[in-house]
């Protein structure tokens, strides 16, 4: 026999928890539920332990979607501003690393913690170890809806392994396939498929970059090494260019780093990406301060810019062709425009988010409610918005598990 809620979540991540605060605070019985032995296994993990839970500087640019637009009523219902106010309200101690990002200064453990007493404040019943396994809408269609393809309103049934619940308002806050260690899986892409809504195909984001067999040879036993770049990326697709400096750090398969994660949301996997690795820097103008303008000079002006095997390395693979203005500015334009084509990323399982998902024109941008199915909720990674690094995948989901509890 079905336990009655008036609102089931799936999943108890932070979106998930977000949304059940907000409607437990409204007087709702809410229920979540979450395959996983624990919630927030991925706020435990993020920033090294630390939880980068927010972004300062957040805006709708820095979110990726088929539809650029979409995130802004959220992120302006619920600020970087407003969850600061909560983490303060608990005294839990933080501190900006940089760009605006947010950290604990103690542990990610703070942030859960803070989440289910917020949780238990608000009535809220949480069962982990719970898996899944069906959902369905019992409900009367009539002609016209049947026609539109308009569910009518009813009652969603589902089934866990030793228990069946049911609610009016079904939340759909299960993630994306991004670390499948702690349990990440496609349920909440299939649920949406399965109620007729369209998915923008996922794919692996914020991720390492995997150089091809040729450029391993030739790069990646510099693993370790790091330096400060611009990355650059064209998409075909949108007829956009995205940059980013940060560090980039070459591993034993291809490249990683801030700059890479950042970029690895943008590229298209057919054009190159082009890495700057001498940002701000006019080499020719120095040398021409020096004594000597010959290549022992250039090489000692590119162990000042570079990591000194680096700078070694990619002289072996661009030497001077000459000693002329000519042959410096080519030198120094290849430095500026290294072209890297990558043979793929490092997928899900290196992947900090899921991009694309649940297809942002079958929502409601005020409450995340599907336009097709009454009751029907997706907030958080599921849905067809991704952050860039650096806290705003978490404003992104304390954003639309708000909203959405705010609609329950």
């Amino acid at each position: 026999m079905d336990q009655k809620y008036d609102v089931i979540i799936l999943g108890a991540g932070a979106a998930g928890l977000m949304c059940a605060i907000e409607a437990g605070k409204r007087g709702r019985r809410v229920l979540v539920l979450e395959r996983a032995d624990r919630i927030g296994k991925k706020i435990l993990i993020s920033g090294g332990g630390r939880c980068n839970f927010t972004n300062l500087n957040t805006s709708p640019e820095n979110f990726l979607s088929a539809n650029r637009h979409f995130a802004k009523s959220a992120l302006a219902r619920y600020t970087p501003a407003d969850f600061v106010r909560l983490v303060e309200k608990y005294s839990i101690s933080y501190h900006e690393k940089k760009l605006g990002q947010l950290f604990c200064d103690r542990a990610a453990s703070d942030i859960t913690a803070m989440l289910e007493r917020e949780c238990r404040d608000a009535g809220v019943e949480i069962r982990c170890n719970t898996k899944v396994t069906e959902v369905h809408k019992n409900e009367v269609r009539n002609n016209e809806a049947r026609k539109s393809g308009i569910h009518e309103n009813g009652q969603f049934t589902v089934q866990a392994e030793d228990a069946s619940f049911g609610a009016p308002r079904l939340v759909v806050a299960t993630g994306g396939l991004s670390i499948a260690k702690i349990g990440a899986t496609s349920f909440g892409y299939d649920l949406a498929r399965q109620f007729g809504l369209k998915i923008e195909p996922p794919r692996a984001a914020l991720v390492p970059l995997v150089f091809s067999e040729q450029d391993r040879k030739r790069w990646c036993d510099l693993a370790g090494v790091s330096t400060d770049v611009v990355a650059s990326a064209r998409s075909t697709k949108r007829n956009t260019e995205q940059a980013f400096r940060e560090n980039m750090l070459f591993t034993h398969r291809g490249i990683s780093g801030p700059a890479i994660l950042q970029i690895s949301s943008y590229w298209d996997g057919k054009e190159p990406i082009h890495l700057d690795l001498a940002p701000d820097r006019d080499l020719t103008a120095d040398l021409r301060t020096r004594e000597h303008r010959d290549p022992s000079s250039w090489k000692l002006l590119l162990r000042e810019v570079l990591p000194r095997r680096l700078a070694d390395r990619w002289l072996e693979m661009y030497p001077l062709t000459g000693n002329s203005d000519r042959a410096f500015a080519d030198a120094e334009r290849q430095l500026h425009a290294w072209a890297v084509k990558p043979e793929g990323n490092e997928g899900y399982g290196k992947a900090e988010v899921t991009a694309g998902g649940v297809d942002t024109d079958e929502l409601s941008a005020k409450t995340m409610e599907s336009k097709k199915v009454p009751g029907l909720f997706f907030i958080g990674e599921v849905v067809d918005v991704t952050g860039q690094l650096g806290g705003f995948n978490f404003q992104w989901a304390w954003a639309s598990g708000f909203c959405a509890g705010q609609a329950m």
